[in-house]
């Protein structure tokens, strides 16, 4: 079948669900970036950019937006609906066998997780595999971790430590501070996290091929590479995590991430909500009043906008 012969994609992709589903669904879609608010007659609409997503009281879900697609090919379908039909409406019998040819080149991945959240940690995150290895990643269920639950995360997570060389670079936000003053500049900031990563697992593997999610024009992380006298075949490409390597990293990245949060919570007694929402500013305030203002150093990443907010 050619790209021509393919019918289109639906604009709009509706599907009934058991409305028992609905804390499940609203705890990933907030662990993915969802905006959550409750419009008369629904459970919740969530939405966040290229992407809404609303559940009705009569069950009926409804997904709209350009980015529909990969939501409900790598989460939607087989974590809440358990069935295909968006993602192989053209190809039943592709629900039988991937036959697609998998890159089996050896090669590093980087991702990275907390550049957006007020609170917790920047991480970054580099796996390195090759030949049958990755196709183990492909086996213990490794894709983009912004289509997989908090739990997947964390098992995916946890075998990937295990059994796969890997580096982390986790930076906590009183060291995020004191580099963000010395950088002055968030994504120098991150180019200088996959840089080190990127050195610490060619050093232990010797690999010179490295795939990362872009984040920033290409030369950043050149400079910050060259600095480090690395010489590399370095790809820089948008939607990276859709190679099963820099997939590995950014679930590495992510549970590092939940993980810091989870120990910022139990240290300071009160919850850190993930993001620059409303209930961030809230969590702040809260957090200013028990522990004063200076102690924000210790949780948060105090050159965001959130803090004015927080402040005044």
């Amino acid at each position: 079948m050619t790209k021509q012969d393919a019918t289109p994609p639906p604009s709009t992709f509706v599907a009934t669900i058991d409305i028992t589903l609905a804390p499940q669904l609203i705890q990933d879609l907030e662990e993915q970036g969802f905006t959550l608010t409750t419009p008369m007659y629904t459970i919740f609409s969530a939405k966040k950019q290229g992407i809404s997503c609303t559940l009705y009281q009569s069950g009926k879900l409804t997904v709209q937006g350009k980015e529909m697609g990969p939501f409900i090919e790598f989460y939607l379908e087989p974590h809440i609906l358990q069935q295909f039909s968006f993602t192989y409406r053209d190809r039943p019998e592709a629900l039988e066998t991937d036959t697609s040819p998998l890159d089996t080149s050896a090669r590093i991945g980087i991702d990275e997780s907390g550049k957006g959240d007020f609170f917790g940690p920047l991480c970054v995150a580099g796996v390195f595999a090759k030949g049958d290895e990755i196709i183990k990643l492909k086996q213990i269920g490794v894709r983009d971790s912004k289509s997989l639950s908090p739990k997947m995360i964390q098992q995916i997570a946890h075998k990937i430590r295990q059994e796969f060389t890997h580096h982390i670079v986790k930076i906590n936000p009183p060291k995020y501070n004191e580099l963000m003053e010395q950088f002055q500049n968030l994504n120098s900031l991150l180019a200088w996290g996959h840089a080190t990563a990127i050195e610490q697992l060619t050093a232990k593997t010797g690999c010179r091929s490295v795939i990362i999610d872009q984040f920033a024009n290409e030369r950043v992380v050149l400079s910050a590479l060259k600095r480090k006298d690395l010489e590399l075949d370095l790809t820089q490409r948008h939607r990276g995590e859709e190679d099963v390597v820099v997939a590995a990293a950014s679930i590495l990245a992510r549970n590092t991430f939940v993980e810091g949060m989870e120990a910022l919570e139990k240290q300071f007694g009160q919850s850190f909500p993930k993001g620059c929402s409303k209930q961030t500013v809230a969590a702040g305030k809260l957090f200013v009043r028990n522990h004063g203002r200076e102690a924000l150093f210790q949780v948060a990443k105090l050159h965001f906008k959130t803090l004015d907010e927080i402040v005044h």
